[in-house]
């Protein structure tokens, strides 16, 4: 077990503590979730940097790597979507091409074949953690002024759920191209265990 590996299970362990201070509704809670939310989100650049760096890359980090990645974004979009503060359709779109890909790397693995995250996907996750991440300090700072009796807020008339819609579409278009990019760059193999 080495640290990058340790990390990326850090990662999935995080990923319900980050839930469980998140939904509670209150500034010292959300700020919690947004600092465990960001930490998760480092132990991907760190665990990545460190493989890279030593050397020390494994079958289990370039399939569990990106696992602990869709289970962290998972679990933000579906709390996003439990407060209504997001549309459901967007992160439906996200999570399911997340566990497709999920899917093809086990159908894959069958051939002996390990997917590695392409350029494409890394930017794409890098979309998904900074778009996360700016809507939870917005859920943070808008605890903040409720907290202090902040009145009234300096929030009052900025449209956050029109820009986390537009962010998260985006953001949802590139995660489904590059699933898309996926499946036509392994269909060989995909045809061939089909068969």
């Amino acid at each position: 077990m080495n640290l990058p590996n340790v990390l990326t299970i850090t990662r999935i362990i995080l990923s319900p503590i980050f839930i469980f201070f998140f939904m509670l509704e209150s500034f010292p809670m959300r700020v919690t979730g947004l600092a465990i939310f960001v930490i998760a989100a480092l132990t991907d650049v760190a665990d990545g940097h460190y493989a890279r760096k030593r050397g020390v890359i494994t079958g289990f980090g370039k399939f569990m790597d990106p696992l602990a990645d869709k289970i962290l974004v998972s679990s933000a979009l579906v709390s996003f979507t439990s407060l209504d503060f997001v549309s459901p359709l967007p992160v439906m779109l996200i999570i399911a091409r997340e566990f497709s890909i999920t899917g093809l790397r086990l159908l894959v693995a069958y051939k002996g074949v390990i997917i590695s995250p392409s350029p494409g996907a890394k930017f794409k996750t890098f979309m998904q953690m900074w778009s996360i991440i700016l809507i939870l300090v917005y859920f943070s700072l808008v605890s903040a002024f409720e907290f202090y009796g902040v009145s009234p807020s300096p929030l009052a008339g900025f449209d956050a759920k029109l820009y986390a819609h537009w962010i998260l579409w985006i953001t949802a278009i590139a995660t489904v191209w590059t699933g898309l990019d996926y499946v036509i760059k392994y269909f060989s193999v995909i045809r061939s265990v089909l068969r």
